[in-house]
């Protein structure tokens, strides 16, 4: 099986150097296309690396498509991403274990908007109650998936892409409610307390 490294560094659209988001993977570099020759066909594959994964795929060029491999998205696509985690959430009533697979296909399907969604959706505040350990593991799935893509567009680092995602989470209009709520009892709380003092 040989490999040669191609000259011409473009395929479909995509070239070397370029940030792409691979729906299981999240965001990956295109660092190389290479030929090969497999059981006598040559095929044209694409070289991407997954640095946070410690990881290298190799992408026939002939399934860019049916993979859903595409480009990262725009400002206005990070803009309405981060509308999206700003909504209310929206959580269904069936059961648990139905809901993470819908939760995981929203992930691994690699649309930025879905992903807000989970995001949104997952997301607990300090005042809420604990979440479970797999609803945890999905919450920091989606953020970690939507804080890399985040980061490659605005060209910023993941912990900043993470901070600008907490605060859209925190402007989200039934968090705010619920904070001036909480707070407001609090004050109650103390008001009663120096009630009873005096």
């Amino acid at each position: 099986m040989a490999t040669n490294p191609k000259k011409t560094a473009q395929r479909q659209g995509f070239k070397t150097g370029e940030y792409i988001v691979y729906p299981s993977h999240g965001v990956g570099q295109i660092t190389a296309i290479e030929e090969q020759n497999v059981a006598g066909h040559s095929l044209e594959l694409l070289v991407i690396l997954f640095e946070q994964d410690k990881m290298t795929l190799r992408v026939p060029v002939a399934k860019i498509v049916s993979v859903g491999m595409r480009k990262l998205g725009d400002p206005a696509a990070v803009k309405k991403a981060f509308e999206t985690v700003r909504g209310r959430p929206r959580v269904k009533r069936t059961m648990w274990s139905r809901r993470a697979q819908e939760y995981e296909a929203k992930i691994n399907s690699g649309d930025l908007n879905s992903i807000s969604e989970v995001v949104r959706d997952l997301f607990r505040s300090d005042t809420q109650p604990e979440q479970s350990y797999s609803e945890r593991q999905l919450y920091e799935a989606a953020l970690d998936r939507m804080a890399r893509e985040i980061a490659a567009v605005n060209k910023c680092s993941e912990t900043e892409a993470v901070k600008q995602i907490e605060q859209n989470l925190a402007k989200s209009p039934s968090r705010l409610k619920a904070a001036a709520e909480a707070e407001a009892e609090a004050e109650a709380e103390e008001s009663d307390g120096k009630e009873e003092a005096a």
